[in-house]
């Protein structure tokens, strides 16, 4: 395969691009109303809520005909037998992808402490899921090492069918690293994990949303991810332009978008279109 245009390659990043939502009670209706049923719709696990809330909403988008992901936080589930029980539900649902993130619970509530435990038990039970995706560090762990990571994503590669990066804002260190992964011998497909153009005067409300308890500590993981979405020189337009400038090179294997939209949908909705249609423009339009 040779490298496409970055023009080319931004049109199909943004047509197959994915929205990340919370799992909170407005969240379904607001999917409903803003998105359309062909962009993948994947749901998060908070250990204040419990995965009960993030399978409520997934079986729920589905039912409507999203292609939904519920993220299964190994270290928010209690063992096999809670294991067996969300693949029954979610495969009755027509459920075919999940997220395998270890998790912040701590204490573990279970058997699982790590998305590494969780997905060999998996891979010994008959399951519908035909994708299953890991989580990877281009902006580094915020309590583990970068070469734990990468190691880790190697270990967990046998069981997965593409690497979801978290939040990433610089396209050089996502570059970098991506070919760091190819070094290792990681062959897996890259998902990009980016902001979406959100309010930003919202995004504490939303904290908020996700309990007092869950969100102090996302806020205290996160308060560089806050800082920089808000920073005056940060774009989502520019920035996924230059995630489609590297994803038009096929040796890096960048082949999504995962768009945070902390459940803005309508913002991010509205912004996809408007960039699909001014990157088709650009492909059609004549040179000067």
């Amino acid at each position: 395969m040779s490298n496409e245009l970055p023009t080319v390659a931004l049109t199909r990043l943004l047509e197959g691009a994915r929205y990340e939502v919370m799992p909170t009670p407005s969240v379904t209706g607001a999917v409903l109303e803003h998105v359309p049923p062909t962009v993948p719709v994947t749901v998060t696990a908070a250990p204040s809520k419990g995965l009960e809330a993030t399978v409520e909403v997934s079986l729920a988008l589905a039912a409507e005909g999203f292609h939904v992901v519920p993220h299964l936080a190994a270290r928010m589930v209690t063992g096999r037998d809670e294991l067996l029980s969300l693949v029954d539900r979610l495969g009755s649902a027509g459920v075919t992808s999940v997220f395998v993130p270890g998790g912040d619970a701590d204490p573990p509530a279970g058997d699982y402490a790590s998305a590494l435990a969780l997905l060999e038990d998996l891979a010994t039970i008959e399951h519908p899921f035909t994708h299953v995706g890991i989580t990877g560090y281009p902006e580094s762990h915020p309590t583990i090492d970068d070469d734990v990571t990468v190691q880790s994503m190697w270990d967990k590669r046998r069981y997965a069918t593409h690497i979801v990066s978290n939040m990433t804002f610089d396209a050089e260190h996502l570059g970098t690293w991506a070919e760091r992964v190819r070094r290792r011998g990681v062959t897996l497909p890259v998902i990009v994990g980016v902001p979406g153009p959100v309010d930003r005067t919202k995004l504490l409300g939303m904290a908020t949303k996700i309990g007092v308890g869950e969100s102090l500590r996302f806020l205290r993981k996160q308060k560089s991810v806050f800082a920089r979405i808000a920073a005056p020189g940060f774009s989502t337009d520019r920035f996924v332009s230059r995630v489609a400038a590297l994803a038009a090179n096929p040796a890096l294997g960048i082949e999504g978008l995962h768009l945070f939209t902390f459940n803005q949908v309508a913002v991010v909705e509205a912004w996809r279109q408007r960039m699909l249609s001014e990157a088709v423009s650009a492909r059609v339009r004549p040179p000067a």
